[in-house]
């Protein structure tokens, strides 16, 4: 699985190691919040639309945040953009340690949004310059797995801090530790390199709105429409997952956090096997794969009434399968612009989803006040992974856009 990486050069290396690290911390500092989630409703005494509301508002600036980390990587380098926005969504998430109140909490955690969405689009778009096209399916894979290496750092951080602290002082030495990213930029400033591009990239000249244009407005429009499935889906689940085992399923800190590992060590290995598929089978077929696995997963998960230990054996394939989409889609969507065009393209596309999205934890959130957290959640999930299957659809391998805009 990772016979790539011995045919890869140092630079290429180098730049792998420090896009995982950026991710994996990106994944630590996002997914505090959803494990902290039970604290803060008691801290600030929230309901649940409250609470969903955090989760949303701190997705729209994720979205607005990926589409400006695009342009800024087309304009000033990957390189530039990657550490700018490493210590962006670092700092804030420090910051929101430090909340008083419901209002300031909201606001923080929407600066911090900006960073976390501005990180995805200039790391990406690094890696799929910097790999060889042979191998660009596995690495960025590989990269999307580190996801399941931060979402693990917060468990074993959360189970730790909740089982030594108060609730209260829990969340904020959690959200204390989101300041370790900034590390990283010492890092990259050192030792990745900024990858070569045309002196005249194809499209740089055109503007952010380019993508827009008449050539590329059904390849943007179907990437929208899948990134919103991908990240409606993960979020819908994910953001209330340790709520609904808590107060839906009576799980201890401990039983969640069994179930919640489970569910993560699978998550990274469907990053893998993604990026390896992608290569293989393409990037159509794959996606298609995953969302209609997920689709079945997520109805036997959440909709059908089972017992604790078929919760804990069906965790592991739904983490894999969930990890499938996300896993593609940096591979797919690099391939759709030209090199001028490519971070604003990869950045819109995927944030874009990301921004429709963000009213799902917030739609779970009401919906589970009329029928209940489980249904809620499972509605909401096979809503975003049924609109996967209609992107795919929308966008078969091989269209004029998918050829020429192939990276060079």
């Amino acid at each position: 699985m990772f016979s790539w990486y011995r045919v890869i050069g140092p630079a290429e290396r180098r730049t792998f190691w420090s896009c995982l690290g950026g991710w994996s911390l990106d994944a630590l500092d996002v997914q505090l919040f959803s494990l902290a989630i039970p604290a803060l409703i008691a801290t600030f005494g929230l309901s649940r639309t409250d609470a969903g509301l955090i989760g949303a508002v701190t997705l729209v600036s994720a979205a607005v945040g990926g589409w400006i980390g695009g342009v800024l990587a087309d304009r000033a380098g990957r390189v530039q953009a990657l550490q700018v926005t490493i210590l962006w969504f670092a700092i804030f998430t420090f910051l929101a340690a430090f909340a008083q109140s419901f209002s300031q909490l909201l606001v923080l955690k929407a600066l911090q949004g900006l960073g976390f969405g501005a990180e995805w689009a200039a790391g990406a778009v690094l890696m799929a310059e910097a790999i060889r096209p042979e191998h660009r399916g596995k690495a960025l894979g590989a990269v999307q797995g580190g996801w399941a290496l931060g979402w693990g750092t917060a468990l074993l951080l959360s189970t730790a801090a909740f089982s030594a602290l108060s609730p209260d002082a829990a969340w904020r030495v959690l959200f204390a530790c989101g300041l370790a990213p900034a590390l990283l930029v010492l890092v990259i400033r050192r030792n990745v390199p900024e990858p070569n591009r045309p002196r005249e990239a194809p499209g740089a000249a055109a503007g952010p709105l380019a993508i827009f244009s008449p050539a590329m407005r059904r390849v943007t429009l179907a990437g929208t429409l899948m990134g919103l499935g991908a990240h409606g889906g993960f979020h819908a689940l994910f953001t209330w997952l340790p709520t609904y085992l808590n107060t839906e399923r009576g799980a201890s800190v401990l039983e969640s956090g069994l179930y919640l590992g489970i569910i993560i060590a699978a998550f990274g290995l469907g990053c893998l096997v993604a990026g390896e598929l992608v290569d293989r089978l393409g990037r159509r077929r794959t996606v298609a794969l995953y969302a209609a696995a997920c689709m079945a997963l997520v109805m036997l998960y959440l909709l059908v009434p089972v017992n604790g230990t078929a919760l804990l054996l069906l965790g592991a394939p739904l983490g894999f399968c969930t990890a499938g989409i996300p896993a593609s889609l940096a591979a797919l969507f690099s391939e759709l612009y030209p090199s001028g065009l490519r971070g604003t393209g990869m950045g819109f596309c995927y944030n874009a989803g990301r921004l429709a999205s963000a009213l799902l934890p917030l739609t779970v959130g009401l919906l589970s006040e009329v029928c209940g957290l489980g249904p809620a959640i499972g509605l909401s999930a096979l809503t975003a992974y049924g609109l996967v299957l209609l992107a795919v659809a929308l966008l078969p391998d091989g269209t004029p856009p998918l050829r020429t805009g192939m990276i060079r």
